[in-house]
């Protein structure tokens, strides 16, 4: 892209966003030098940075499609989505359900800028403005009132963002307000990062580079990231396995051996159902 003709109102440029880190570490195209820069120095010390980008990536494909295809759910609210790339949320499940709808939900304002025109076109699907620590003002907005019905069951998306939360605003209990919205069979598919058995040196870079960007990061440990289904039927993440959280790599995997990469192990996913 241009800079600076291309950056949108409310976008600070000398700041890096979560958003388009991660747009970078995909291999995207909307994300500013600033974010070029920073997300240079986390790949100096971590290789597997793209890796680990990617399997978080299909780890939302897969759960996905899961949903609609083993689930039966034809509603998805993706919150934290991003800026639209390959293979979103909504490609996913239509490529299972033609009548799927899908609502993205993001407070980036370079995100909602660039994902309109991305998925123009695209049935069934739109995109707000929103932050995921404000659950009343999300379900209630009124494009997702036009496109959920919440009384049959949904699938709740919180791909790589409860990890932008901090403890002391209680990320459980919101995720906890939006499964309380809710219908009985809807589920929810979450991941989040953790330095768990990884390297400190990484773990310190990625806090100093977020300390510097438009959200902060916090690692958890995989009985923190547990904690996020509580009273949740967890769904086995692969064939022969007991239903619970594991790595990004591992979930839907065919091959759980060779699924099992660097880059995967630096984060926790799980889907679960409501009773």
């Amino acid at each position: 892209m241009s800079e600076p003709e291309a950056v949108p109102p409310g976008v600070d440029p000398t700041r890096p966003s979560a958003g388009r880190l991660y747009d970078y570490y995909l291999g995207g195209t909307e994300h500013l030098e600033i974010d070029r820069i920073a997300a240079e120095r986390i790949r100096a010390r971590m290789p597997e940075l793209e890796d680990g980008a990617w399997a978080n990536r299909g780890f939302l494909q897969r759960s996905a499609r899961w949903m609609a295809a083993e689930a039966g759910i034809r509603q998805f609210i993706d919150i934290g989505a991003g800026l639209p790339t390959r293979n979103n949320t909504h490609e996913a499940v239509q490529s299972v359900a033609l009548d799927a709808h899908t609502i993205y939900v993001d407070n980036d304002p370079m995100v909602l800028a660039h994902a309109r025109s991305l998925l123009e076109g695209a049935d069934n699907t739109d995109f707000i403005a929103g932050d995921f620590r404000a659950p009343e003002d999300v379900l209630g907005a009124p494009e997702v009132q036009a496109l959920i019905d919440f009384d049959k069951p949904v699938g709740l998306m919180l791909i790589a963002v409860v990890h932008f939360v901090s403890d002391d605003s209680d990320p459980w209990g919101l995720v906890r307000r939006y499964l309380d919205a809710l219908a009985p069979g809807s589920h929810l598919s979450l991941s989040h990062i953790t330095a768990d058995r990884n390297r400190p040196e990484v773990v310190d870079t990625f806090h100093e580079v977020y300390a510097a960007a438009n959200e902060q990061v916090y690692f958890r440990s995989k009985p923190d990231v547990e904690r996020f289904f509580d009273g949740l039927e967890l769904v086995p993440p692969y064939e022969g396995a007991k239903g619970g959280v594991t790595y990004t790599g591992l979930w839907g995997a065919d091959d759980p051996d060779t699924a099992d990469s660097d880059g995967s192990r630096w984060v926790y996913c799980g889907v679960a159902r409501k009773p």
